[in-house]
């Protein structure tokens, strides 16, 4: 959950609002301020959280009305873009506008604290293209991401005029981004939608879940091969939450094949060799922002994909 709360060096003070009353101190603040549960309870262990002017423990139930004042670290400055070579990192189409690569796995889509290996933006500075100054300096010109874990294609913005565009078409539901993903067991019924709200994981920082309260999230999905033991679908999203296909299936508990994180079978995903999420962003569909013409990108299975796949039909 992100708020206008969720700045950095300074002291916020806000009431708790009837929403949150009884609710734990740490997923209180959490929730507010748009931080993680980790770093909200090192700011109550720290006596940077008061309570009516009081510290309290984490486990302290609040109450609406109460006065919460919490002072903020000093923001961290953003990692900086490195030009790096990225074996993998393929480019699929470039012009003055944009630029559409096919992601490997392993690679993320911008720096970020915390992540020492490769990126988008980095690979695509390694091999000279020119990125959009728009957006934070770290992710300059991204639109959409995608997960470490995730190959396929994926577009940046090179032109202020393209990052403008695409952010509005993504934000207004205006790009088609089609996944396939290969799911445990088989989606009933075979075709359909998943609407249901996401946010953080209560309990675990590095995840998220279906939360009641969270931001709306819909996916769409059709079996397009069924196998023994899992399914392989085309899915089609309507918006864009952070691991919104790999969490909607895990609710539905048709996880995706080897993802761990989300309760996948380990012992399938060794059979298939695989040893991350089997999920793939398929295509891309837009309208391009210098011409206003339909351009549509599509990406093959990688190797890892294709193997597991092979295995399922056999």
């Amino acid at each position: 959950m992100t708020s206008a709360f969720a700045a950095g060096g300074d002291t916020r003070s806000l009431p708790v609002p009837d929403g949150l009353d009884g609710m734990r101190l740490d997923q209180a603040v959490s929730r507010l301020l748009g931080l993680s549960r980790t770093a909200a309870a090192g700011l109550i262990d720290a006596g940077d959280a008061l309570v009516d002017g009081v510290a309290r423990p984490n486990s302290y139930k609040v109450k609406a009305g109460s006065w919460l004042e919490v002072t903020l670290p000093a923001p961290a400055a953003p990692p900086a873009v490195v030009p790096q070579a990225v074996p993998g990192l393929t480019v699929v189409y470039a012009d003055d506008d944009i630029v559409v690569v096919d992601k490997p796995v392993g690679v993320a889509a911008h720096p970020s604290p915390g992540w020492t290996g490769p990126t988008v933006i980095g690979g695509l500075a390694g091999i000279g293209h020119r990125i959009s100054t728009s957006g934070a300096a770290e992710r300059q010109g991204v639109v959409h991401r995608l997960d470490v874990g995730t190959t396929g294609i994926m577009a940046v913005a090179k032109s202020e005029r393209a990052y403008t565009a695409l952010k509005r078409a993504f934000k207004y539901r205006e790009v088609e981004k089609r996944y396939h993903a290969v799911v445990q067991g088989h989606p009933d019924p075979l075709r359909g939608t998943i609407d249901a709200p996401i946010d953080r994981h209560p309990h675990h920082d590095y995840r998220w879940a279906v939360v009641s309260g969270g931001k709306p999230s819909i996916t769409h999905y059709d079996t397009l091969e069924a196998f023994p033991a899992a399914s392989l679908l085309d899915v089609r999203l309507e918006t864009g939450r952070t691991h919104q296909i790999r969490v909607h299936f895990s609710s539905m508990r048709h996880p995706c094949v080897g993802d761990l994180t989300y309760g996948a079978d380990p012992t399938l995903s060794a059979r298939l060799g695989l040893s991350r999420q089997w999920l793939h962003a398929r295509s891309l569909s837009f309208a391009h922002p210098g011409t206003g013409d339909e351009v549509t990108f599509v990406s093959e299975y990688p190797d890892d994909l294709a193997r597991a796949l092979e295995i399922l039909r056999d």
